[in-house]
């Protein structure tokens, strides 16, 4: 089925992922491309309008990506944000450079007043917050466009050069924290580019299907399936693809959740696919022994992950693919394009060099948590597999701080259950984005049974998220985190002290490590 393509051009800002959701939430499809991407292979997406977005560069130096100025002779409207308005500009004739005084520049909430002629800022007040992020200066705007939004340290808060359709905001409209984004980015979608906002996820559902049966034809496909929301919709979706072609292989590498593995393959055996369940835990435990770094643990995970996949498809024979539940996010904290890695997820950054498969396979790489959740609804999953929380395909290793052992992942598994049983009859799962404990590497003096001891830390993480880029941490009833606190301490030994972590994304991750 044919759609409306809006391209978003991805100049490396760690916030480019809410922009292509904010605009599939408008019910309009979008592409995100890395900057460098060929223009005819940009072109061939016939876009109806282009977003330039934020990056962490500033546009004045050589080092700096760049666009070729053919695109501003297709005849599409063009927006840009942040770095994307200041590229605009610079690519056009304007002039950029450093802010020359402390108030020029501009971070975080900022009361701006806009031009309501604009269409940009049609039917919207004429001030409100905007959330800026610029430590450069739009000091010459170029010829054919006006300023069309101001703050108290900036007159050029936004521009617009109506006759080609090009229009830049220094803001970030996308985020939640810019009061009325989500409608200036319509205004452009719809009021610009003429958008016929019809896109579903449906309409996702049966291109991915087209896609993966041209992609695979008579292929064999091998799927890393971890039980886990995505990957368990990446084997509806390619169960309907291409059906008995579909191998999933479950690796139990020894720091699942308590009793989980017995629940993936429980849950899996029922359905008309082929499922092979491989315990590797001796092996990944041998592995990570005496391993403490974060990235060297992801590493060493993603590593031995694709092995033994290599490993169960030469059981199998001919297998060309394999296939990953990799999601948008991964995508991003792992590094992509000119985006700075935060962490390198198993199955993208963890990645080693030489794969023994004919081609990787992910066909929710472009999609958030809450679309991969949508999209399982389209393939008719059960709803208990689609509200799943998410958990890591690293598993514990990446929520046991230091060195690795069985003992400490035994311990963690019995505290993680102990959180999850009591936030469950509480009630307060059905809230709750994720949550999990973290065995620390702190250990501190405790007193039980009148004698002294010195055991670990034990660190529980809650939080509330739509999309898993920002997240805000829990507020759990004290009476329920005392009575967990006293679980864990009375019925897990090794621990004598429980800790609530509050800090919201940014500036921490979700996960620890």
């Amino acid at each position: 089925m044919s759609h409306q393509t809006v391209l978003i051009l991805d100049f490396g800002g760690q916030y480019n992922q809410l922009i292509a959701r904010r605009v599939r939430e408008c019910g309009v499809y979008c592409e995100v491309k890395p900057c460098s991407t060929p223009l005819e292979e940009l072109r061939a997406l016939d876009p109806i309008g282009i977003i330039f977005t934020g990056g962490p560069n500033s546009v004045y130096l050589d080092t700096s990506p760049h666009v070729d100025l053919d695109i501003f002779s297709w005849g599409v409207p063009i927006l840009g944000i942040c770095y994307g308005c200041q590229l605009l500009a610079y690519s056009l004739g304007g002039q950029v450079t450093p802010a020359q005084n402390d108030s020029a520049r501009e971070y975080g909430k900022t009361v701006t007043d806009y031009d309501t002629s604009c269409v940009l800022f049609r039917d919207l007040p004429r001030q409100g917050v905007s959330w800026m992020s610029h430590g450069d200066y739009m000091v010459r705007v170029p010829d054919g466009f006006r300023l069309t939004a101001r703050s108290a340290n900036c007159p050029n808060v936004a521009i617009a050069d109506e006759t080609r359709n090009f229009y830049g905001v220094q803001f970030h409209p996308e985020v939640n924290h810019t009061e009325n984004g989500v409608a200036m980015l319509r205004n452009f979608l719809f009021r610009v580019c003429h958008a016929a906002g019809d896109w579903t996820m449906e309409d996702y559902k049966h291109t991915a299907l087209a896609a993966m049966r041209e992609k695979i034809g008579n292929g064999r496909v091998l799927l890393a399936l971890s039980g886990g929301v995505d990957s368990s919709v990446v084997a509806a979706l390619l169960a309907e693809a291409v059906g008995s072609q579909l191998t999933c292989v479950f690796v139990d590498h020894g720091l699942m959740r308590l009793n989980e593995a017995d629940e993936v393959e429980a849950a899996f055996s029922q359905w008309n696919v082929n499922f092979i369940r491989r315990d590797a835990s001796a092996r990944f435990l041998d592995k990570l022994a005496g391993v403490e770094e974060p990235e060297r643990k992801r590493k060493i995970i993603g590593e031995e992950f694709i092995r033994v996949f290599e490993e169960e498809a030469k059981k199998i024979g001919a297998v060309d693919f394999l296939a990953q539940g990799t999601i948008y996010p991964d995508v991003i904290e792992s590094g992509a394009g000119n985006a700075a890695v935060i962490k390198s997820h198993h199955n993208v950054g963890g990645l080693p060099d030489c794969v023994d498969f004919k081609e990787i396979i992910e066909p929710l790489r472009l999609l958030f948590k809450d679309e991969v959740r949508q999209l399982g609804r389209e393939l008719g999953l059960p709803e208990y597999l689609v509200s799943r929380q998410p958990f890591p395909g690293p598993g514990l290793a990446i929520r046991i701080i230091g060195g690795i052992t069985r003992e400490k992942a035994d311990l963690l598994r019995r505290a993680d259950f102990i959180f999850r049983d009591e936030i469950a009859k509480a009630g307060e799962d059905k809230r709750l984005s994720q949550y999990f404990a973290v065995l620390t590497n702190t250990r501190s003096v405790g007193v039980m049974g009148d004698g002294r001891t010195y055991d670990y830390t034990l660190a529980l993480r809650a939080v509330t998220t739509d999309d898993f880029m920002t997240a805000d941490w829990a507020r759990i009833p004290y009476e329920v985190l005392d009575k967990i606190s006293v679980r864990i301490v009375n019925e897990v030994q090794g621990v004598n002290r429980v800790l609530y972590d509050i800090t919201s994304k940014p500036p921490a991750t979700v996960e620890w490590e």
